[in-house]
């Protein structure tokens, strides 16, 4: 049984068109999902198991704001397995079940002083900085994905709107991939910024990459954790990120509903 059947064998008549995939410590948003539905990813065949805690590793789905929805509490990530199309089977699988629209979600550091820790960054593109990219492997011309609108700009005017009827302040700016598991050092933060970025994370790249490959919407926000390396100091650390993700996760969440009861 393929990972679509499996799913769609236990949604029964709900069919979403949209899926989010929730970052590190961004679990409390399925808190927000009536009437859930879930299953672990351990049951989907070829589903990845992600060993980063604060990542849950289930599927779950149900409505918000009246609105059918699967989440994808956790994923798995390039540092974890050295593939970076790790969540390819996942992503492959919410298009088969006729999901259109994806709302990728993460943690990152920034690198500008007015993104503090605790808001929300809307991801207006991306530098893809880890040398690898998930598509690679793949045959036929349909790899080389057109990458000048990546970020919905649609989604993106609704998640901005979105933000301003929830009251919550809302900034935007380009998000760099690093391939982790380490930190970035503080001169690869200064080279980061001189590059155009204003948040470095490990995550979402991909998920963008194999989606725009798939014909998927996609739309993402990072939760501001921590400042980049050498901005304040301090040295960075998971911990970190797994505190701060809750402050802002609760007005990403609040975002995210007002998104889906506009409809989009």
């Amino acid at each position: 049984m393929t990972a679509a059947a499996t799913i769609a064998a236990r949604l029964g008549d709900l069919r979403p068109r949209i899926a989010l995939v929730l970052g590190s410590g961004l679990g409390s948003l399925v808190a927000a999902i009536d009437d859930p539905v879930t299953l672990p990813y351990a049951e989907i065949p070829g589903f990845p198991r992600s060993s980063v805690s604060g990542h849950a590793g289930e599927l779950v789905a149900g409505t918000v704001a009246g609105v059918p929805v699967v989440v994808l509490s956790g994923r798995a990530h390039y540092y974890e397995h050295g593939d970076a199309g790790a969540m390819r089977v996942p992503i492959e699988a919410l298009e088969a079940l006729g999901v259109e629209i994806l709302l990728l979600t993460n943690s990152a550091g920034s690198l500008r002083e007015e993104i503090a820790p605790g808001t929300v960054m809307q991801i207006s593109d991306h530098i893809n900085f880890s040398g690898t990219n998930p598509l690679i492997g793949i045959e036929g011309d349909e790899r080389f994905v057109g990458m000048t609108s990546a970020y919905d700009p649609g989604l993106g005017e609704a998640m901005r709107q979105a933000a301003a009827r929830a009251g919550i302040a809302l900034s935007a700016g380009v998000y760099m991939w690093f391939s982790g598991p380490s930190f970035e050092t503080p001169a690869e933060i200064r080279m980061a910024r001189l590059l155009g970025a204003d948040a470095v994370g490990m995550s979402t790249v991909p998920e963008v990459l194999l989606a725009r490959y798939r014909g998927l919407r996609v739309a993402a926000a990072s939760v501001i954790t921590n400042y980049g390396a050498g901005m304040t100091g301090a040295e960075l650390s998971h911990h970190e990120t797994k505190d701060m993700a809750p402050v802002g996760g609760a007005r990403l969440a609040a975002i995210l509903k007002e998104m889906l009861k506009a409809g989009l």
